[in-house]
């Protein structure tokens, strides 16, 4: 009996092999893009911790009111508020 290739359509069993594997890939993807989907949520976080303690120092007086000077100077706040808040700075408050 000689050995011969089909050409054309596939057979019965190349029909069902061909079947299983698009079924198959659907699946995969199908749980892929799903769970995508469930990634693109960003899983809740555990609340940061307090920063207290030695580590963290307030930035002294004259940092503040360099800081306020330099806003001042860019704009960023009127006159009115620069003196606002020199005052409370000041008032240590």
């Amino acid at each position: 009996m000689p050995i011969f290739r089909r050409f054309g359509r596939p057979g019965l069993l190349g029909a069902i092999t061909r079947s299983a594997v698009i079924a198959g890939t659907a699946a995969v993807t199908a749980r892929a893009v799903s769970g995508a989907s469930t990634r693109l949520v960003a899983p809740p976080t555990a609340p940061t911790p307090a920063l207290t303690g030695p580590s963290v120092a307030a930035p002294s007086l004259t940092q503040q009111l360099s800081w306020l000077s330099d806003l001042h100077a860019a704009g960023d706040i009127s006159d009115a508020e620069f003196a606002q808040a020199k005052t409370q700075l000041l008032a240590g408050g």
